[in-house]
């Protein structure tokens, strides 16, 4: 007899995910045969920009998240660049790559620490208080002397978190949201002293990385060597790439690409498009590309599950995030599963980390760090990036200098993505189907798959209706159809 378990709003992720699976006996064995991604607050900043100065986008849509701003501030950027026909010097090159490699490096030890980890530990006979109690309870939990480790790492982490703002902060201004990006570079001049500071800093992160945080991502890993084949979804991934090496962008530290159908491929932008069947917008916001995008909320729509849109390449479903980024750039292709997108994740953190402190060497005292474009008239222009969840885009129009259309398409938007017009599942809903139960009272195994993800709602969806408040978790059994 199915059984429909309903977790709403998912805990432990930014924002507000609700998750819905089916779960049935299937060869003897309860597991979840039918899965919905649900966004429950509707995103509204591409409205919000109409009719501004560009040069507010950096700024604003730094908002939409608190944790990965940075990544917005350098989308929106970038699509202004290409807008105005601009190019940064090499010094604000590589400061806008340091700020937003600091915001990486945090984000990713947030996501195993402060996330992740609790999905695979029994904090009970260790501490028993908030925010280690109440978790559920599994028979697989790892307990003993590793889970005292990684509570006392958890707290360590903190600290390091601090620390990786701290030292964006040196030459972004302040973190989370930094004031610095600007179309054109970077507003902030470096001294000697920053470059310093900031090594320093780095330095301690960096042996926090390698001395730590991969080896406790390890020791998970073999822990549950089972979540290797679990939650491997699409098996497609895609990565705008991230961190320019040249003035051009044609380098990157991390490239771009996408797996698809098991193939390594280029990538297109006109190949991409939303669509909107399941989603709670009009149909005249479905079925385009970005460029065109319109949003327009229909909160009653019928059959709508969700407040996020469904992007598709070329309709076909593609996940994003450090798993993709690393699996196109040829550093990590051991799989696509839940421990996988945790592993990937860590050595990802580990090469951001490296790369920074050769960044360092290359600012040069005392040079440029901004090019000014006046504002055109009319312009178009894109800016492809990535947040550390994943490919992160910004597409923008202007008319009379002014934001006449501006659309977002963020790493979340992809990963919890509904169904599309073709009924496809998104890449969670497609990671969670076929996972096995053990307990349908206690599902940590919805909680493993779907933060793998690392997903962020905020980053995705933005309103909340009154009357909706707690978090619940429903159970109901339906007859066999």
């Amino acid at each position: 007899m199915p059984t429909t378990i309903k977790i709403d709003p998912m805990t432990r992720i930014e924002g507000h995910l609700a998750i819905e699976v089916t779960v049935d006996n299937v060869n003897n064995q309860m597991q979840i045969i039918d899965a919905k991604s649900s966004g429950t607050l509707f995103r509204g900043f591409e409205n919000i920009l109409k009719t501004r100065d560009p040069l507010d986008a950096p700024h604003l849509t730094q908002r939409i998240c608190g944790v990965c701003p940075i990544s917005h501030g350098m989308a929106s950027s970038l699509a202004l660049e290409a807008a105005f026909g601009v190019t940064p010097p090499a010094n604000g090159r590589i400061l806008r790559n340091l700020v937003l490699g600091s915001n990486f490096v945090q984000s990713h030890i947030l996501h195993f620490y402060h996330l992740a980890a609790f999905d695979y530990i029994d904090t009970k006979d260790v501490i028993s208080i908030s925010p280690w109690w109440p978790q559920y309870n599994s028979s697989d939990l790892l307990r003993g002397t590793i889970v005292q480790t990684l509570v006392e790492h958890y707290v360590k982490a903190l600290e390091m978190r601090r620390k990786a703002h701290q030292m964006g902060a040196i030459f972004g201004g302040k973190l989370p949201c930094s004031p610095v990006f600007i179309p054109g570079g970077c507003t902030h001049v470096p001294s000697s002293q920053d470059i310093n500071d900031f090594r320093t800093l780095l330095t301690e992160l960096r042996q926090f990385i390698n001395n730590t945080y991969l080896p406790d991502v390890l020791k998970v890993a073999g822990a549950f060597p089972e979540y290797y084949n679990i939650g491997s979804g699409c098996g497609n991934l895609l990565a705008y790439g991230v961190f320019d090496l040249n003035s051009s962008g044609t380098s990157k530290l991390l490239s771009r690409g996408r797996l698809t159908n098991g193939q390594l491929l280029s990538i297109d932008t006109n190949s991409i498009k939303e669509y909107v069947k399941y989603s709670r917008y009009t149909s005249q916001s479905g079925n385009l590309n970005p460029a065109l995008g319109v949003t327009d909320p229909n909160a009653e729509k019928s059959g709508a599950y969700s407040w996020l849109k469904a992007p598709r390449y070329l309709n076909t479903v593609h996940e994003a995030g450090p798993l993709a980024r690393m699996w196109v750039n040829g550093d990590y292709r051991n799989g696509i599963s839940v421990i996988d997108r945790i592993a990937a994740r860590a050595y990802e953190t580990k090469k951001v980390a490296d790369a920074m402190d050769n960044w360092l060497n290359e600012i040069q005292v005392g040079s440029s760090v901004y090019t000014y474009s006046a504002t055109p008239s009319s312009a178009t222009g894109i800016g492809l990036t990535e947040a550390p969840r994943g490919a992160l885009g910004h597409w923008t129009a202007i008319n009379n200098s002014t934001i006449d259309r501006y659309q977002i398409i963020t790493p979340t938007n992809w990963n919890a993505s509904p169904k599309d017009d073709y009924n496809q599942p998104g890449p969670i809903e497609q990671a969670l189907i076929g996972t096995p139960i053990a307990d349908i009272k206690q599902p940590v195994e919805v909680l493993r798959v779907v933060h793998s993800f690392d997903p962020c709602l905020s980053c995705a969806v933005h309103m909340v209706r009154p009357d909706q408040k707690k978090a619940e978790m429903v159970v109901k059994t339906r007859p066999s159809i």
